[in-house]
């Protein structure tokens, strides 16, 4: 292999990619050992709790080493790639991903990244390549003594050589779970070791008569593979990424805000006309333009008439933190899970401007291409469950704000009015709200004047 110093040698670490975030997950990698890669060019994506992200590297040279596989999960700060931007003949021998030992770390500071953007891509990841974290399994290098007590440790409480077969506890765990025993499994780790894929090796060889593995309370597994998989009657999915985040947000708000809801059926028939009739304005022309529009037109115009409702619970100072701005959240649901990307300043947006941002909000969504900043600083949301053919809900707060709205289907039905029954179309509306900061008249006020505005959508005008 060829020889590399370390003044040559440049280490790309794993970058925060959002606002806090401490990992994220290598999704694929483009380049391999002995590749050349040139300043911006992306090299991995990875996702995080809140976005996919592919990261360009940062400098020219030839890759060297991957220090991890695709479907590890590395901490923010973890060095991932090896570059030599020397650019020397690629090396004879590439390590293979997986069992790569870190190269000694170079002593020359890498390049700052300051004012690069991470390029967004879509969500996906190949099912057959997804392994989680590996234990370094040959003698680190001095910077990573940590790493090596941590495996150590793990093999010392794993196994006794020449007593048992060898295998690290979560492997152990894992085996346990699927009723396999470890004496009957073939190992194809370094040392003769057992890995999770010998293990479930073993599962899918067995006859259909192997016994059924026992039913584990997921919060009792040790960490599982990134693929799913099936043991007798059940399929365990492994919680990361989006579903984990919002998993464990809306515990966070349903044990911390103190939430209220509150119902009312609309007659939205007019709300439908006026749709249809701005469908044809020339000023709204290639966007679009249905129910949601003016249902966020209609909120953002009850909370101009009710600021108080725009606001969040400072825990800490104890303190009511009022937003003279609307950062207006839009629940989406996509492949990777349910996300609220929001619209920056949506108070100040004409109709057009608002149904051009909403547009581009659920496009990039679907297209699993939403950044992590667009999901930050929300203060009130709207969640459509009619788009499932769904009455209404009582939604879940979004860690941090007050408000959110649950919309539901808009069907025909017989209604009264003036006097006389007749079909009309409704739709029934909820208002969740956390009840330290808003009380049931300020909560009423608002949900009453979105009603309001949607029956007669004219109110648009007069109190905007």
């Amino acid at each position: 292999m060829t020889t590399m110093t370390d003044a040559s040698l440049r280490e790309f670490k794993m970058p925060d990619v959002g606002e806090g975030l401490t990992e994220a997950e290598i999704l694929k990698w483009y380049v391999q050992p002995g590749d050349t890669v040139t300043d911006g060019q992306v090299v991995c994506e990875v996702e995080t709790a809140k976005a996919a992200v592919e990261l360009p590297i940062p400098y020219d040279g030839v890759v060297r080493e991957l220090r991890f596989p695709e479907g590890t999960t590395v901490d923010v700060g973890t060095p991932i790639i090896a570059v030599d931007v020397a650019g020397g003949a690629p090396a004879a021998e590439a390590p293979a991903p997986a069992e790569t030992v870190p190269a000694p770390a170079a002593s020359a500071e890498e390049p700052k990244q300051e004012g690069r953007k991470p390029v967004l891509v879509g969500y996906g990841v190949a099912e057959s390549s997804t392994r989680r974290r590996p234990r370094k399994t040959a003698p680190p290098a001095a910077e990573d003594t940590r790493h090596a007590a941590t495996a150590l440790q793990g093999e010392l409480n794993g196994h006794t050589r020449g007593t048992r077969p060898l295998a690290k506890p979560p492997v152990r765990k894992l085996a346990k779970d699927l009723g396999v025993d470890l004496a009957t499994v073939t190992p194809s780790g370094p040392d003769g070791i057992i890995t999770r894929e010998d293990v479930h090796a073993a599962v899918a060889s067995a006859p259909a008569t192997a016994p059924e593995a026992p039913a584990v309370p997921a919060a009792a597994q040790a960490p599982a593979p990134v693929v799913s998989y099936e043991s007798g009657r059940e399929t365990r999915i492994p919680v990361k990424g989006v579903r984990k985040a919002t998993a464990q947000a809306m515990v966070g708000s349903a044990f911390t805000a103190p939430h209220v809801t509150e119902f009312v059926t609309v007659d939205v028939t007019r709300t439908m006309k006026l749709i249809e009739e701005l469908k044809q304005d020339k000023d709204l022309q290639g966007l679009r333009v249905n129910p949601l529009l003016l249902i966020a037109k209609a909120l953002l115009v009850a909370i101009k008439r009710n600021p108080d409702i725009n606001a969040s619970w400072d825990e800490a100072n104890q303190e009511i933190v009022r937003k003279h701005y609307v950062n207006l959240g839009i629940a989406a649901a996509t492949p990777r899970g349910l996300i609220v990307p929001n619209i920056k300043d949506a108070h100040d947006k004409t109709l057009p401007q608002l149904a051009e941002a909403l547009g581009e909000l659920v496009a990039t969504a679907r297209e699993g291409k939403t950044s992590p900043a667009a999901m930050q600083g929300g203060t009130v949301t709207i969640t459509n469950v009619g788009v499932f053919g769904v009455d209404t809900g009582t939604p879940i707060l979004n860690p941090g704000e007050s408000a959110i709205l649950a919309v539901g289907a808009i069907k025909l039905q017989p209604w009264v009015h003036k006097g006389k029954v007749k079909p009309r179309q409704v739709t029934t509306l909820a208002l969740s709200f956390d009840h330290r900061l808003v009380d049931g008249e300020l909560g009423s006020k608002v949900l009453a004047d979105v009603a309001a505005i949607l029956e007669q959508p004219k109110r648009l005008i007069t109190w905007a």
